[in-house]
């Protein structure tokens, strides 16, 4: 569609446009409706000619131009094209337009192991690495080894384990071992078989970041700064050629200490998957240099029994663990860029966040090292003064991904509209310390009561922070609280296997408040609700995306104090609850999972839908809900890579659940049930003939 309205009354002379204006434009009216048809041919026509390419062709002509060169679609793009609306990202994920433009390439290359790896990578995202099982098959040697049929092939198979070759067994049990294995028909190790490894973790990196001290010699550190144990993953090179078969480097996986050892220089270093700086003061590691890879030393750091010697900097990257030497610890602070495994975007992190709001009129106040402001505060009393000369709309923005250790404390007033977000690709750390011994120390939002009587309640957004230590308070008559891409961490701080600190602590306390909370792609503690709820209406209350985690089953997730029903009304979409939840009432709760037992106070309103909730739940109406059997999940803990993804062995019926057939919780939207059977669909065509071949989850 062309834009112009006036396009043909411009075209008119100037004295039929005089005349036409005198009498009320009745002439300029008619043109613009012919103009929009006109506008309406052209862009018929322009597409008419885009669709004689598969780069450009709409959508629904996709699989009529690949039926011209006999491309098969992939199983569900029928029902997603029938559907139309709503189903974008799933017609994304199953991403026909890259998979029809490469078919008759790819029949070229039918039967080899680069492109199988390909197509895992094109059709589900999936790094990969394709094996042919049956060349690591032993088997019993012929008693005329020297015969002239024998290869040298042949007679390695099946031997022992050489126990002098150090690199090979550290790799064995791996996708890149090459000693011999028996058959095992479950995990796909048949004798024609071809095992096609994928990685579905992706790598997240930090840049610059804080390390975390353990001891107060200041010489034990671990790269997360909440001080948990962190695995070290790759950062993936590109294949140099589309017939390379992946190896190590090119997909997402955790470096070995033996890896790292024999090849620290493949590793370490700017751009590479790590860095370490010390003694850098204030400023961080933006321009110093990092420590020198001759002092890097590789050892197992379990139980911090390794000693480091003066000088060295010992790593263990299966640990995500640091040891100086205790005469040259550091004296001005460790950073560290590293790179680690999760599922998805979701929670703090320098992912991009392609949701961020910046209205035109607001003024943004820029913190970090190099920035006007050192400190949060000092960048929110700026805007406070500067809200007296009636500007409303303010931005904080963090610019590093340092760590802040300050007391926050936020009055908002009617009519202010405030942001405190993480600046592209970083991820700043708000630790919230004790700072006082005789009142609570959270991050603290609040609205004096009786001022929002005077005009507009105030809005604040959260967003891209990660607040560990204590939690968010919210207080007064606030408009909306929104938790945009953070992480309030479960437990407030993890112990160095995961454990959280503090299990019973709320991440969000809402008291006494009118807010209207909404939480997108985060991951949160326990959320507690305080207030009257004889004289006040039930806090609106919008989860999307995101993992509700009271760090345990039986613990309270959503609740008011004391187990009560807290005085709110749920809104849940594609959300992963860990705990129990008492409400007041659901509104509505889609694709969603609930570990604990689910209570709400009205079932007369609201619905739940395509959702996993317990036995001895008491819920509104439900629809094509499960309650039996459970949910599976790899990891439960907060800070472990595989935290609240659901495990290879997970019923069909949570996995596949979900109103489009995706799977239920927060991992909704990666829609892993479609990219697999996608890629079965595609290997199962493009596989070696005589063999068959089997996806094979790494992670």
């Amino acid at each position: 569609m062309s834009r112009e309205p006036d396009a043909l009354a411009a075209l008119l002379p100037e004295w039929h446009r005089l005349r036409d204006a005198e009498e009320g434009e009745p002439l300029r009216a008619l043109l613009a409706v012919l103009n929009e048809q006109l506008d309406r041919v052209r862009t018929g026509v322009e597409q008419s000619y885009d669709d004689l390419f598969v780069e450009t062709a709409a959508d629904w002509l996709l699989p009529y131009l690949g039926d011209l060169v006999g491309y098969r679609p992939l199983p569900g793009y029928e029902r997603v094209l029938a559907r139309r609306a709503g189903d974008a990202r799933l017609a994304a994920a199953l991403a026909p337009r890259a998979d029809v433009a490469a078919t008759v390439g790819n029949r070229r290359r039918k039967g080899t192991l680069a492109l199988l790896e390909e197509l895992a990578d094109d059709v589900a995202g999936w790094p990969a690495r394709a094996v042919e099982l049956s060349r690591l098959l032993g088997h019993h040697q012929s008693v005329r080894l020297n015969s002239p049929g024998t290869t040298a092939d042949r007679a390695a198979r099946g031997r022992l384990a050489d126990v002098r070759d150090g690199d090979g067994l550290d790799l064995a049990g791996t996708p890149f071992a090459a000693t011999a294995r028996t058959v095992d028909v479950r995990n796909g190790h048949t004798p024609t078989g071809v095992g096609l490894y994928v990685w579905r973790l992706k790598p997240h990196h930090l840049t610059a970041a804080p390390a975390y001290c353990m001891d107060r010699a200041r010489s034990l550190y671990t790269f997360s700064i909440l001080g948990n144990d962190t695995p070290l993953v790759t950062k993936p090179e590109p294949e140099p050629a589309a017939t390379h078969i992946a190896t190590i480097d090119n997909v997402p996986a955790y470096i070995r200490r033996r890896q790292l050892a024999d090849r620290l220089a493949d590793y370490y270093g700017p751009g590479k998957s790590f860095t370490i700086w010390r003694d850098c003061g204030d400023d961080g590691a933006e321009d110093a240099e990092p420590v020198p890879i001759q002092d890097i030393v590789v050892a197992d750091l379990s139980h911090w029994r390794y000693r480091a010697k003066r000088g060295q900097v010992v790593v263990d990257p299966e640990l995500g663990r640091l040891a100086f030497g205790s005469r040259g610890a550091p004296r001005q602070g460790v950073w560290v860029t590293y790179h680690h495994a999760f599922s998805d975007d979701m929670g703090g992190g320098e992912y991009p966040r392609p949701d961020r709001e910046t209205p035109p009129d607001a003024q943004v106040y820029r913190v970090g090292p190099a920035a006007p402001y050192q400190r949060i505060m000092d960048a929110y009393e700026a805007w406070r003064e500067d809200c007296r000369q009636r500007r409303r709309e303010g931005i904080i923005e963090i610019t590093h991904s340092g760590a802040y250790q300050e007391q926050l404390d936020f009055s908002l007033e009617p009519g202010d509209r405030l942001q405190l977000r993480a600046a592209e690709g970083t991820r700043p750390v708000i630790r919230l310390l004790d700072w006082y011994s005789n009142r609570p120390d959270a991050l603290n939002i609040r609205t004096p009561e009786g001022d929002c009587e005077r005009g507009e309640e105030p809005r604040i957004v959260l967003d891209g922070l990660l607040i560990t230590g204590r939690g968010v308070h919210v207080s007064g008559p606030v408009g909306a609280v929104v938790i945009r891409h953070c992480t309030l961490v479960p437990g407030w701080t993890l112990e160095p296997e995961c454990t959280p600190h503090s299990p019973e602590e709320p991440s969000l306390a809402l008291e006494d408040t009118t807010a209207c909370v909404e939480i997108d792609h985060s991951i949160i503690g326990t959320i507690e609700v305080i207030g009257d709820e004889v004289h006040t209406d039930p806090l609106p209350l919008h989860i999307r995306d995101s993992i509700l985690d009271a760090t345990g089953h039986d613990r309270e997730a959503l609740s008011a104090p004391d187990c009560r029903h807290a005085h709110a009304e749920l809104h849940l979409h594609r959300t992963t609850v860990i705990g129990e939840v008492y409400v007041h009432a659901v509104r509505i709760a889609s694709d969603s999972i609930f570990t604990g037992r689910l209570h709400a106070a009205r079932r007369q309103i609201g619905c739940i839908r395509y959702s996993f909730v317990p036995p001895g739940s008491r819920t509104p109406r439900r629809h094509r809900c499960v309650r039996t059997p459970r949910p599976q999940f790899t990891s439960e803990r907060y800070g472990t890579p595989a935290y609240g993804q659901l495990a290879a062995g997970c019923p069909p019926e949570i996995a596949r659940g979900a109103d489009d057939g995706a799977e239920m919780g927060a991992f909704h939207d990666l829609y892993q049930p479609q990219r697999a059977d996608s890629l079965r669909a595609r290997i199962a065509e493009y596989t070696p003939a005589g063999s068959d071949a089997r996806i094979l989850y790494v992670n």
